[in-house]
C-alpha cells in the first residue's frame, strides 16, 4: 500500500526541512512505498527551495503550491486533489508528530482499517511543552465533541491521522477552510461508516517558528463543523453513510 503523506506549510523554512528527513528516512527504514507531498500555502520565507533542497536527498519529497486560498484547510484539500498513494496521512511542517507514529498508522490501514487516529491523551500517548491554555482548551473541546458523538474518542481536533484514497472520496465535499478541517474530516469518516482504529501517539511543540492556529479566531469555525456533521448524523436518514463500516477491534 502506497502511502502518501501531506504537509501543509505556510512560512515553515525553519523547520521543515528536518520534519521531512526524519519521515523519509522512517518511511525508507520501513520499506514503505511513499511519497511527501508538501503543498505550500502562498510562503514567504523560501520554504519551497527548502522542500527542493531536502527532495534532491529523498527523491519520494515533493513540493505543489495551493491553488486554493489561504488557511489550513484550503491546502490540505489541495494536497488531496494531488496525492498518489492508496492511502493519505496529514502531517504537520513542524515537526511535532512524530515519524515511528505515521509508520504504526501505515500497519493500521494495511490491516485492512479505514482510518488510522492517534491520541495523544491515552496510556502511552505523551504531550511535550504543550502550552497550558491551548492544553486546557483543548480537552474542553475534545470532551465535548467526544459527549456529542459518543464514539468514545478524546483527540478528535489532532490533524495527525490517515486515511484509505476511498475515505477522501466518501468525505466530500469538505467544507472547512481553516483548522476546522481537522475535526471535519475524522467526523465524517466516523458518521458515514468508515472504520477505525485509535492508538496512542506522541506530540512534542515546535521548535522553530510560529503555530498558525489563532484560537481567538477559531472557536465559531470549530463548532459550525461540529453541529453540521452532528446535523447530517441525525437527520440525512443514512444519505451519506456507507453500506457497511464502523468502529472495529
Amino acid at each position: 500500500m502506497k502511502l502518501s503523506v501531506v504537509i501543509p506549510a505556510h512560512n515553515e523554512a525553519g523547520s521543515i526541512a528536518e520534519t521531512l528527513r526524519e519521515t523519509a528516512t522512517a518511511l525508507e527504514r520501513a520499506e514503505i512505498e511513499h511519497e511527501i507531498l508538501v503543498v505550500d500555502d502562498a510562503s514567504s520565507d523560501g520554504t519551497p527551495a527548502v522542500v527542493r533542497a531536502v527532495g534532491a536527498e529523498h527523491p519520494g519529497v515533493r513540493c505543489i503550491a495551493s491553488h486554493n486560498p489561504r488557511g489550513f484547510g484550503f491546502t490540505v484539500r489541495a494536497g488531496f486533489e494531488r496525492f498518489e498513494g492508496d492511502a493519505v496521512a496529514v502531517m504537520m511542517a513542524d515537526g511535532s508528530d512524530n515519524p515511528d507514529d505515521l509508520i504504526r498508522y501505515h500497519a493500521i490501514l494495511d490491516a485492512g482499517y479505514d482510518c488510522a487516529f492517534g491520541s495523544r491523551f491515552l496510556v502511552r500517548g505523551s504531550v511535550h511543552d504543550y502550552p497550558r491554555v491551548k492544553l486546557a482548551i483543548n480537552r474542553l473541546a475534545n470532551w465535548f465533541v467526544k459527549v456529542l458523538f459518543r464514539h468514545g474518542y478524546n483527540d478528535t481536533t489532532n490533524a495527525f491521522k490517515a486515511y484509505r484514497r476511498d475515505v477522501i472520496e466518501t468525505v466530500q465535499p469538505l467544507l472547512s477552510p481553516h483548522f476546522n478541517l481537522t475535526v471535519e474530516l475524522p467526523l465524517k469518516a466516523i458518521v458515514r461508516g468508515h472504520s477505525y482504529k485509535v492508538i496512542p501517539i506522541s506530540w512534542r511543540n515546535r521548535t522553530s517558528g510560529e503555530s498558525k492556529l489563532a484560537i481567538q479566531e477559531m472557536g465559531g469555525r470549530y463548532l459550525f463543523i461540529v453541529l453540521y456533521v452532528f446535523l447530517e448524523h441525525h437527520l440525512s436518514r443514512g444519505d451519506y453513510h456507507r453500506s457497511s463500516g464502523g468502529v472495529r477491534g
